[in-house]
């Protein structure tokens, strides 16, 4: 018997496990398998073997095959998605929603408890989730967490604290939301409302509403259905939600122009939905959200910390290529990633499927070459944001060379601009994807070192001074270890950026798609990956050393000799501190006597 028709009031004999909601996000996000319970999958979904493709474990990706938005033919053959016919509650919801029914019973508050939104949309595709908003028809959500206190003060029990989310328009938060933890499991309740807005705002008249009044106002079907905790039942008010989600269809409950000229960010949020459970946007949906009206608001009500909130999502989900795809062909790409004023150079015409080639073309490389792709990371979350910031490396990769003139007349790289300004998220995201860029430039000189000995005197040329002389034999593992200790941890993705991008991806994007040149660049990447390791090693004689064997009080002078130390012991991987004191010596008495 399902736990489901077990009802509210029955313990469950099966115990479950339960995970954090930061490890079921992240499942929920990087998990390839199992699928949302589809029936079938187009057959681009699937990898030569024939099995659905899934996400790799410790990257977040392997064994993925490259999507792209489904054509309308694809679009027309597309099947119909599995949905469950009721919620399946785990133990501890049914102690959750259990408990709630306990406090509207014991103080007769006659309140009907709904669950909204993703929580049930996730339950029906047979999805874990731990986001649970609890929408409230006759009362406050602060009014009721503190009958839930005063119940459990009843009971003997400790009373928890409750957060208050104030309103906040500007992170499309219309309505206060009450906040507590119960059972182990954070939960939000908030009044069911109705939204009507000012032509010139995305800023709602809130009311409090009924539950079908705030089904409409939602910015999906699929996100617009509740679950009735009094009557243990899915309710799909706008009478499409679960026909939708059958589908596969991306839908606004009311007109699509209209939804999205109320809250242009529903625009973002739609795409987002729509790739991350490869998903149709239906055609008078694209028709709104390319709407030239809809963009300008876009860009003119909603802030850059939302959009970049949005696109962030995106970028860690199971599909990036597919949201950006869709950004573009909607036109909204230079409303998204706003680009400074007079760049230099400017941007070329149709820098847009530019930007997007190149994170397609990454999407097959880095399916090609595996998880290795990310495992600069220590663990699961490093991984994923090793992953995450690779691919915004290639998204940008086009105009990783262009600069713009700030404020101080001080050369800035445009895709700095771009994620620190336009996208508004970390400084640190923005300084690593340069910096990606800069070393993979860097290791276009390693590669074709690697593949051929023409330029070797050159480089050797560069590395020597008058004080060491790199052995010809060790000339590519010095300039290996100086590229990778720049870079450290994200080596690996300067080393991917830079074979995606040399020799230049033609302008379609089209020469990866040839089994061959895939081939040849895989190959270019494993050739060069082997270096792991060299920028590991510790100094063997520290900045206080150094001053005592060149007799000296500081000064540039140490930096120069450091930097000419990590030389030696990258030409020298055997070479003893004896060895090097030896060397350093012999170096303190030529530079004497010159």
């Amino acid at each position: 018997m399902s736990l489901r028709l077990r009802g509210l009031l029955l313990l469950p004999l099966l115990r479950r496990r339960s995970c954090s909601p930061l490890l079921l996000r992240r499942r929920r996000l990087l998990r390839g398998w199992p699928p949302p319970l589809v029936s079938a999958i187009p057959s681009r979904a699937f990898g030569s073997s024939g099995l659905p493709a899934r996400a790799c474990a410790s990257s977040g990706f392997s064994g993925m095959a490259a999507v792209s938005p489904p054509t309308p033919q694809q679009q027309q053959q597309r099947c119909v998605v599995e949905v469950r016919e009721g919620v399946e509650l785990t133990e501890k919801e049914e102690r959750i929603f259990r408990r709630l029914l306990d406090v509207v019973r014991h103080f007769g508050l006659g309140t009907q408890l709904r669950v909204a939104g993703g929580w049930v949309r996730d339950k029906l595709l047979g999805k874990d989730s731990t986001d649970i908003d609890i929408a409230l028809d006759n009362m406050t959500g602060q009014n009721f967490c503190e009958k839930v206190n005063e119940y459990s003060e009843l009971l003997g029990e400790e009373q928890k604290g409750i957060g208050v989310i104030q309103c906040n328009p500007d992170q499309s938060k219309h309505l206060e939301t009450a906040r507590m933890l119960i059972f182990d499991i954070w939960i939000d309740f908030v009044n069911l409302r109705s939204e009507k807005y000012a032509e010139n705002s995305r800023i709602p008249t809130v009311e409090i509403g009924t539950a079908k009044e705030d089904a409409f106002r939602r910015d999906l079907t699929i996100n617009s259905l509740f679950f009735n905790i009094n009557t243990n039942t899915v309710e799909d008010l706008t009478g499409r939600g679960i026909e939708d989600l059958k589908k596969g269809l991306i839908v606004t409950p009311l007109p699509a122009k209209a939804t999205f000229l109320d809250d242009p960010l529903r625009v973002l949020r739609a795409i987002r939905f729509a790739a991350r459970f490869n998903f149709t946007l239906t055609e008078d949906l694209k028709d709104a959200a390319s709407d030239e009206k809809v963009k300008s608001e876009l860009g003119s009500k909603i802030s850059k910390e939302r959009i970049g909130h949005e696109v962030d999502l995106m970028m860690s989900d199971k599909h990036p290529v597919n949201a950006m795809c869709y950004i573009r062909d909607l036109g909204l790409f230079y409303v998204v990633f706003a680009f400074p004023e007079k760049p230099d150079p400017p941007v070329p015409d149709k820098c847009d499927r530019l930007c997007v080639s190149h994170i397609e073309v990454a999407w097959n490389l880095a399916h090609s070459i595996g998880c290795s792709v990310f495992s600069g990371g220590s663990d699961s979350k490093s991984q994923d944001e090793h992953r995450r910031l690779c691919f915004y490396s290639a998204l940008f990769t086009p105009v990783r060379n262009t600069i713009y003139l700030d404020k101080k007349s001080k050369k800035i790289p445009v895709t700095n601009y771009i994620i620190r300004d336009s996208l508004k998220l970390k400084a640190s995201d923005a300084d690593t994807v340069v910096n990606v860029h800069a070393a993979s430039e860097k290791f276009a000189e390693l590669i074709n070192l690697l593949e051929s000995n023409e330029n070797l005197t050159t480089v050797k040329e560069k590395l020597d001074d008058e004080y060491l002389e790199i052995p010809t034999d060790s000339v590519k593992r010095v300039l290996a270890g100086l590229i990778l200790r720049e870079i450290k941890d994200f080596w690996r993705v300067a080393l991917f950026i830079c074979t995606l991008t040399y020799p230049e991806v033609s302008s379609g994007g089209d020469s990866l798609g040839q089994p061959d040149e895939l081939h040849q660049r895989k190959e270019k990447y494993t050739r060069a990956e082997q270096l792991d390791g060299v920028w590991k090693m510790k100094p063997l004689l520290d900045g206080k050393a150094i001053m005592g064997i060149m007799q000296v009080k500081g000064g540039p002078l140490i930096g120069k000799w450091q930097q000419r130390l990590l030389k030696w012991q990258l030409a020298y991987p055997r070479g003893t501190t004896e060895e090097c004191i030896e060397w350093m010596k012999q170096s303190q008495s030529k530079r004497q006597k010159v």
